[in-house]
């Protein structure tokens, strides 16, 4: 059996009035990028695909490259522009 990893995924903005939850825990295969989370939840929700060359990632309050594996235990942060003033 292939090995997971078990994730927190917190939302913000555009991202969290779309599922309408803060945060989700994720089970994934072993090595996925925060990247690749990101596109999975774009499969599931199309029209935040427009979001997807802005949004930046966070993982353990860090900013980190879409290419960026995640590890068991992190905290995975999509953080889309945000207008304000």
């Amino acid at each position: 059996m292939a090995e997971t990893i078990t994730i927190t995924l917190k939302l913000f903005a555009v991202y969290q009035e779309t599922l309408g939850v803060p945060e989700k825990k994720l089970t994934l295969p072993a090595g996925t990028t925060a990247g690749e989370v990101c596109d999975r939840l774009l499969t599931d929700h199309p029209t935040l695909s427009r979001w997807r060359d802005l949004t930046r990632f966070g993982i353990n309050l860090q900013f980190v490259p879409a290419d960026t594996p995640l590890q068991s235990g992190d905290e995975l942060v999509l953080i889309p522009p945000v207008s304000g003033g």
